[in-house]
């Protein structure tokens, strides 16, 4: 066999390297961009021959600039070792876009680099394996095999440098005659650039480490250093104990609480919650919105870099008097539990819940805060604030985000290659999901109500939504600018005790007044402070949802 091949690349004729460069951005234009060029041509303003003319340009276009940029960085001594890295980014990009809809963007290269082993796995499926053979791996061996050839350097510069010329000529011509049309395109759609692979990877990473990615060692902002209770807590009074659940990739459009057609929520709805219908995001990945719930600034404003040093919400309420917690069922919690307690959860309950490869059953979430409050003395009179985080409906694999007890939805899809998926069987895999988290979510309430030591409260909010093939986008991540409301609108709901209630009945009249009321992830970090009864000038008025009732925003409720 290896005879054969090597008697074969004998006969391969070798070409000149301007001629091999050209070959790889041919592969890199057309080959990795289908579904680019598809967008192009339903974006045409023209009909008939005139928008074949106009996806022809573009195409034109594409290859010529990666033509020209292929000339300028490849030579000899690292033609077929860039290429590689090219055709290997850029086809591990363009599965993405093309069988999921994801548009690359800093955010999803910021997601990337959160993401954890686990979620890794959830990727893999017999499709990704069959496209990287085909578009990574053997263009790659194909393109190690041909010969390049030796030519004088002088030569070399006068073939690169009429390719260089052609392409430009080409599309200067190109834009010159269809300037307008591409002008309308990009400018109202922005989000094209970050379907052009490999471009797209490169030029979101560049972004991402340019604005986005923390830097080390930078010292840490206090924040918040007034922080106090307006009550300290006594011995008339019982402490509050708050549940702050962060859901993972729920999305408010599949929750029955909200309108939704299916029977989502069949415990909760059992409950006197409190639960508000027009809740939006701060990101559309975790990455992006956990750091930002908790940082205390709003969306708008929201830096990144600033929000990885300076201290947030649950520093502010541990120096309020709180003892604050984390338990986590998730991909860690982006840099804002750092400095809190983080509880690990038992080998006993490791065993009951957790699969082989590690991933857990949110469930264990439930026993977990059972432990944590049983294990505390009876004479410990601390107030707490104990955060857990949720697996959720993380995708692609949805089908192992439940179990069997919680699956009342069929058919289902029982893969991680979704888009393979009937729409129908994935819809009912995502809901089900929905349903299993409604069990855990009223669990979490029950171990509560059980509790009669504190003031217990509830309150639920997940992190983004989730595509699941509308507008062709699957998963989440997508720019928050373009992002469809399934991936930025999420459910938040309340929860309280009776004693919660008896001692703070002016709250509850005005949370229930705001349960339609257009609210974002802005409000957690003032509302949740004001729930408990701690003030501080950092917290934003404007945007605590216990001030948008006073009638004077002086005066405690």
């Amino acid at each position: 066999m290896l005879t054969q091949w090597s008697s074969l690349k004998k006969k391969i004729p070798p070409i000149s390297l301007g001629m091999f460069n050209f070959i790889v951005a041919l592969w890199l234009a057309i080959a990795l961009n289908l579904p680019f060029f598809r967008k192009i041509h339903d974006l045409t303003p023209y009909q008939g021959i005139k928008a074949q003319l106009f996806l022809l340009a573009t195409i034109v276009v594409v290859i010529a600039l990666y033509n020209v940029l292929l000339q300028l960085l490849q030579w000899r001594w690292n033609a077929k070792i860039l290429a590689s890295v090219l055709i290997f980014v850029g086809g591990f990009s363009a599965y993405f876009v093309s069988s999921l809809g994801v548009v690359i963007s800093p955010d999803q290269i910021q997601n990337a680099m959160q993401t954890d082993p686990k979620e890794v796995k959830d990727l893999l499926s017999a499709q990704f394996i069959i496209w990287a053979i085909l578009f990574v791996v053997l263009p790659i061996a194909i393109l190690s095999q041909l010969p390049i050839l030796k030519e004088p350097v002088s030569k070399i510069i006068v073939k690169k440098f009429l390719h260089i010329v052609g392409s430009f000529i080409a599309i200067a011509s190109l834009l010159f005659v269809f300037y307008v049309d591409y002008a309308a395109i990009f400018r109202e759609h922005r989000d094209l650039k970050g379907m052009l692979s490999p471009q797209n990877v490169i030029a979101s990473s560049l972004s991402y480490y340019r604005h986005q990615v923390p830097e080390q060692n930078l010292p840490l902002v206090t924040y918040g250093t007034d922080a106090h209770q307006v009550v300290p807590t006594s011995k008339t009074e019982k402490p509050k104990l708050m549940v702050l659940v962060v859901g993972e990739t729920a999305r408010a459009e599949s929750f029955s609480l909200n309108g939704y057609s299916k029977n989502t929520n069949p415990e909760l709805s059992k409950l006197d919650v409190i639960n508000f219908s027009q809740v939006s995001s701060c990101g559309t990945a975790t990455a992006v919105s956990v750091p930002c719930m908790f940082s205390g600034m709003p969306r708008k404003d929201y830096d990144a870099k600033l929000a990885s040093h300076r201290e947030g919400l649950l520093d502010i309420a541990k120096r309020a008097g709180y003892q604050v917690t984390w338990l986590d069922n998730n991909s860690g919690c982006k840099g804002t539990c750092d400095r809190i307690e983080q509880v690990q959860f038992s080998p006993e309950l490791t065993k009951k819940w957790c699969a082989t490869d590690g991933e857990c059953r949110d469930e264990i979430l439930v026993d977990g805060l059972k432990q944590y409050i049983a294990a505390i003395p009876p004479s410990d009179e601390t107030p707490r604030l104990i955060v857990l985080h949720q697996m959720g409906s993380h995708g692609p694999a949805y089908y192992r985000r439940s179990s069997a007890d919680f699956q009342p939805f069929k058919p289902t899809c029982d893969t991680n290659a979704i888009q393979g998926c009937s729409q129908q069987a994935l819809i009912n895999t995502y809901d089900n999901s929905i349903v299993y988290t409604d069990h855990i979510l009223s669990e979490v309430i029950g171990a509560l109500q059980q509790n009669q030591k504190y003031q217990t409260g509830f309150w639920y909010l997940s992190d983004h939504g989730e595509s699941t093939g509308e507008h062709g986008m699957y998963l989440h991540g997508a720019p928050y600018a373009i992002a469809p409301t399934q991936q930025t609108h999420v459910p938040m709901v309340m929860w309280f005790s009776a004693d919660w209630k008896a001692k703070n009945a002016q709250q509850m009249t005005c949370l229930n007044s705001q349960k339609s009321k257009e609210l974002s992830q802005d409000n957690l970090f003032p509302s949740l402070l004001s729930l408990l009864g701690i003030q501080s000038q950092v917290i934003d008025a404007k945007n605590d949802m216990l001030q948008n009732c006073r009638p004077d925003s002086n005066k405690g409720i």
